[in-house]
């Protein structure tokens, strides 16, 4: 499987990187937080890993280290804005629950 962008996500981080003047791709990856277990984090890449899986989406380069991988694979990232919130979502399968806030997710 892989990581998709919609079109929307996929904007929102090119207009980050060129505002930002720097930056290969976005690294997306999980840690453990958050009140359902664990919790998405979103991070500009300088220098890739090598480590790391590499998909190409939209004209856009993610980076994820393979701990977060199994946990990620098949993700979908979004980016909408509600009200005076915005932010990216995540549509995960491998997720089996998540925090009201969509910022957290048990698997």
């Amino acid at each position: 499987m892989a990581i998709t962008l919609t079109d929307v996500a996929a904007n929102r981080i090119k207009t980050y990187l060129t505002s930002r003047g720097k930056g290969v791709g976005l690294r997306l990856a999980v840690k453990t937080a958050g009140c359902s277990g664990m919790a998405y984090v979103m991070e500009f890449v300088d220098e890739a890993d090598p480590n790391d899986e590499h998909f190409e989406d939209k004209g856009v380069s993610v980076f994820i280290d393979p701990k977060s991988m199994i946990y990620l694979d098949g993700t979908e990232v979004d980016f909408g804005k509600e009200g005076l919130n915005e932010g990216f979502k995540f549509t995960n399968p491998n997720a089996t629950g998540e925090c009201g806030c969509g910022e957290s997710f048990t698997v």
